[in-house]
This record gives C-alpha cells, structure tokens and sequence, in this order.
C-alpha cells in the first residue's frame, strides 16, 4: 500500500491546497497531511491554528482515505518519515512537495536519508518550473522521484497573508478564521 504524505504550512489553507488533496485523493489509495513549522519561513499563525484550519478542510473533503495525522509534524522532513515508517510498517511512502520546494530537498537535514526512505512526488506549482536538472540532482542523492500530473489553482498562502484574497479561501475554512481572527479576513466572499 502506498500513502502519500503531504506537510503544508496550512497558513492558512488555500483552494489549491484542496485541489492537492482531493488530486491526492485520486492518485493514491491514501493521503496523511499535517500542518508543519517550516524552518526557513515566518508564520502567520501559530501552529495550532493552522492544524485547525487544515483539520476544516480535511472535514469538508469527507474522503475516508484522508486522514489529518498532525503527530507527524516536524520541522524536518527524515524526522516525519521514520514517525511514518513506525505508524505505517511496510507502506511505501510518497513524500509530496511543490515544485517551489523541490530544488531546496538537497539541502536539507539528511537529505540522502529523506530520499532513500520514500518515493518522491513533486507537483508543478504555477509560477515555479520544475527544472529538469533539479530532478536529475535529486536522483543522484538516490531520490526515487515522479512528477505527479495535477492541475493546482495559482493560489498561495503567502499572498492571501499580505493582500487577503476572500475568494481563494475555501468555505469550511472561514469559521476557523474568523473565530480566531486571522490574516485579516473578515468576511466571507
């Protein structure tokens, strides 16, 4: 069984995040996602808002195969993976980024570990091309990589943080947001 594994900021959750899972959904037999602290980014709420906001989304998505698994949330990606190998025994794991992240991979904390203990699976990202040599550099530190054939609204957390777009927040969202008061969303579209 394979299971596909997808950190995100969740900061907050846009429509593209939602087009990811449920293209998750359709690709995979089943899909964990978690709200993460990511090292190298600022973040507008604190985690567990965001796990919050995220836990919404997986509410409204109502697939079975979608789960919220928030105890695999770490700041680096190897400690996430062997937190899914002991959870998962004998699954193949399918890590998924954007193709924003794709060409940091070889930076990170074991990053030859992160690549050997799982399949990697990048999704374009509109405005962030995937460049062919970065995918020929993660198979060199052993990466098993595919790039996955979804069609991701050009949506971003980071810009509905600095001009709050309405309409690019999904509706089972909003609750959370404004019971909390957050990103300076104050009404629904």
């Amino acid at each position: 069984m394979s299971i596909a594994l997808l950190g995100t900021s969740a900061d907050p959750p846009t429509r593209g995040h939602q087009a990811l899972l449920e293209g998750l959904l359709a690709h995979f037999p089943r899909v964990a996602t978690w709200a993460s602290d990511n090292p190298i980014k600022q973040h507008g709420a604190p985690l567990a808002q965001r796990t919050a906001l995220l836990a919404a989304l997986v509410r409204a998505i109502a697939n079975p195969h979608l789960e919220l698994v928030q105890e695999l949330s770490s700041p680096w990606a190897i400690t996430t993976l062997r937190r899914a190998a002991q959870r998962w025994p004998g699954a193949e794991l399918v890590f998924v980024v954007g193709s924003d992240l794709a060409g940091q991979i070889p930076r990170w904390i074991e990053a030859e570990a992160v690549l050997r203990s799982c399949r990697l699976a990048v999704v374009p990202r509109h405005g962030w091309p995937l460049d062919p040599a970065t995918l020929t550099r993660l198979e060199q530190l052993g990466g098993r990589v595919e790039t996955l054939p979804l069609q991701i609204p050009a949506t971003a957390s980071s810009t509905i943080r600095h001009q709050p777009r309405p309409d690019q927040v999904p509706a089972a969202v909003w609750p959370v947001l404004l019971e909390h008061n957050l990103y300076g969303l104050t009404a629904r579209p």
